[in-house]
């Protein structure tokens, strides 16, 4: 049982008529069971397929464009496929069916992982791994490269002035000695030659959508100041003891 991921059901929630051009995709609790054609959307670059009842994960190993996925309240145990998402960065697989480390090895070999979720608190999700004593001090040797964890940041790891500063402490207390008992050293740079040359803007579906939820909070924003400030001048003129001639209180 369960829904199948098929083309009309992907180009009836995107609008797009061919599945190549789907770079955004939202199957939140669509009761999907099996993905289907999905790996047919060669050029996806974001998926969310939360709150379904995904076993099995196989056509997602053709997304070699995938940089964030959401597969938070599933039914995955293995994570084999995603081994081939070489651009992933952001994966979210808290509220499933992990039982052991060794079932997160299949990943390490992703170097654009950024962001490992395998528990949310607030939404009450977890993997059966999560008891295991000190799992996120595992998960952080296991991926080195790794900003966060379970949303909260690696303290130190992964950070490029963290990085900078132990490289600077580390060239200041090569001396040791006395002063001229070492031959001095040609200077060499900080940061590796065109570090800071601008790169060239690429076009990317993650960033159109978090700068269209931007707008979406920007929006909300005014919103309520414009209500705040109409509040305000109404509680100003009802202290000021000279009543609008237009508002009647009663």
């Amino acid at each position: 049982g369960g829904v199948r991921v098929t083309p009309q059901l992907l180009k009836a929630s995107t609008g797009e008529f061919a599945l190549e051009s789907i770079l955004l995709l939202r199957l939140r609790g669509r009761g999907i069971a099996h993905l289907g054609c999905l790996g047919d959307c060669a050029n996806l670059e974001w998926l969310d397929l939360s709150g379904n009842a995904i076993a099995q994960l196989g056509p997602l190993a053709a997304l070699k464009s995938l940089a964030v996925l959401n597969l938070s309240r599933n039914r995955v145990a293995s994570l084999e496929p995603l081994g081939s998402c070489r651009n992933l960065q952001s994966l979210n697989v808290a509220g499933n069916l992990l039982s052991g480390l060794h079932q997160l090895r299949c990943l390490t070999g992703l170097r654009r992982l950024e962001s490992l979720r395998l528990r949310d608190p607030l939404a009450r999700l977890a993997n059966p791994l999560c008891a295991a004593p000190a799992y996120r001090a595992a998960l952080a040797d296991m991926f080195p490269g790794l900003k966060a964890i379970d949303g909260e940041r690696v303290s130190g790891r992964g950070s490029e002035l963290y990085q900078l500063c132990r490289d600077l402490d580390s060239s200041l207390g090569r001396g040791g000695g006395a002063a001229g008992t070492e031959p001095p050293r040609a200077a060499q740079p900080w940061v590796e030659a065109g570090f800071w040359e601008p790169r060239p803007p690429r076009h990317s579906s993650v960033v159109e959508e978090a700068h269209r939820q931007f707008g979406e909070v920007l929006q909300e924003c005014r919103e309520l100041s414009r209500r705040a400030d109409d509040t305000i001048a109404q509680a100003e003129r009802a202290l000021s003891g000279r009543p609008d001639p237009n508002s009647y209180v009663f």
